[in-house]
């Protein structure tokens, strides 16, 4: 099972260490954790600054709830099920009304002229390429419902085992696997019909698209996306286990967005910090 037991061990004594009172140890707790939940904040609401709002509301109900935590479960479990929760009620954000839904997304995406490239253009805008890519499987993500979404990033993209993810989503496995199931069917019957990645002789095509969508000035190349800080890929967090979360051309889909982007550096100006020296949450712990 993917049960990341080195992320286990090392959170079970900080656990215990943190409901005692010890602020050292709470903040190395919230910091193991932070990096994987806002990286499923980032896709999860296709903003980075959303992304880091919502990470702080759940590390605020992890270290509220944590003198709860009875060790029930594996601690990461305990805190994936508020970060599900959490995610699931809050506010809607702005990215979530844009489409309506699969059909209004590809019409949008149609609409955007495709100018033919010579080779010499397609080798100079990888960089754009790779950005219009970025953004416009991110939106394909937005056009789910916010549990098909969550549970999608979760299960799938980022392949936390199916044994905690029916967890986490309080469901039965068999539930589980099923929603999942409906969902990546859903997902991906878009992607095969619209999708050049998926099909050479759909009519989408990233590097074409992004030329029409700069010079329309719809789109920047947005270097923070592949500067030193965002050079890691949601692959690391994807980690290889006996449990497959897919068939072989399923997986052909997911390799797509396991190359996504995220955030590492969380040393400087982290939202754990701020929580940590806000004086009204110590009162929890005092």
């Amino acid at each position: 099972m993917n049960t990341h037991p080195q992320l286990d061990h090392a959170s079970e004594p900080l656990v215990h260490a943190a409901i005692q009172g010890d602020h050292h140890a709470m903040d190395q707790l919230l910091r193991l954790h932070e990096p994987f939940i806002y990286n499923v904040a980032w896709k999860y609401t296709n903003d980075p600054d959303e992304a880091r709002d919502l990470t702080q509301e759940t590390l605020v109900k992890i270290m509220t709830k944590l003198p709860t935590f009875k060790g029930k479960s594996a601690f990461r479990t305990w805190a994936y099920r508020i970060v599900v929760n959490q995610f699931l009620q809050t506010k809607r954000r702005p990215m979530e009304d844009r489409w309506k839904g699969f059909d209004d997304f590809g019409q949008q995406l149609d609409a955007i002229p495709s100018p033919d490239l010579s080779p010499e253009e397609e080798e100079e805008q990888i960089l754009r390429t790779k950005t219009a890519r970025t953004r416009c499987m991110s939106g394909m993500l937005m056009c789910l419902t916010r549990e098909q979404r969550l549970m999608y990033l979760i299960g799938d993209v980022f392949n936390i085992d199916h044994h905690i993810g029916s967890e986490i989503f309080g469901l039965t496995k068999a539930n589980y696997r099923q929603k999942l199931a409906r969902t990546r069917k859903e997902f991906h019957a878009f992607m095969n019909r619209q999708c050049g990645l998926v099909k050479l002789d759909n009519p989408c095509r990233c590097s074409k698209k992004a030329k029409a969508m700069e010079a329309a000035g719809r789109m920047r190349t947005d270097a923070r996306l592949f500067d030193p800080e965002f050079t890691a890929t949601i692959e690391k967090y994807a980690v290889e286990v006996g449990d497959e979360v897919a068939d072989i051309v399923d997986r052909k889909y997911l390799e797509f967005f396991q190359k996504h982007p995220t955030k590492e550096d969380f040393n400087v100006d982290t939202v754990v910090e701020e929580l940590l020296n806000d004086r009204d949450l110590h009162k929890h712990f005092e």
